[in-house]
């Protein structure tokens, strides 16, 4: 039990890691605007409060999800691990 709980956090980390350094770079891919000629400037009025608190919160979020499906992948394979481990030959 300790092991699995062990690779589950383990699983965790390294996604919340993973989310932390894939997610920046897309989220301002996803912001740029397209169709604009190489350096030309685009003129916007933005709340700048709001920008900040949506790309924060998108990049808690991806952080989250990252660390649930690096939980979840670990936990499936400290499990597989463990029933080739307990699995014992047949004997006739």
């Amino acid at each position: 039990m300790k092991t699995h709980v062990i690779f589950l956090l383990i699983g965790a980390l390294l996604g919340a890691a993973l989310a932390s350094v894939v997610l920046p770079p897309t989220l301002s891919w996803y912001a740029t605007p397209g169709g604009m000629p190489k350096g030309a400037q685009v003129q916007v009025v933005v709340q700048m409060p709001e920008v900040i608190h949506y790309a924060t919160s998108k990049l808690i979020l991806g952080q989250a999800i990252g660390a649930g499906i690096g939980a979840a992948l670990s936990l499936g394979f400290s499990l597989f691990l463990a029933s080739k481990r307990r699995k014992a030959p047949a004997t006739f």
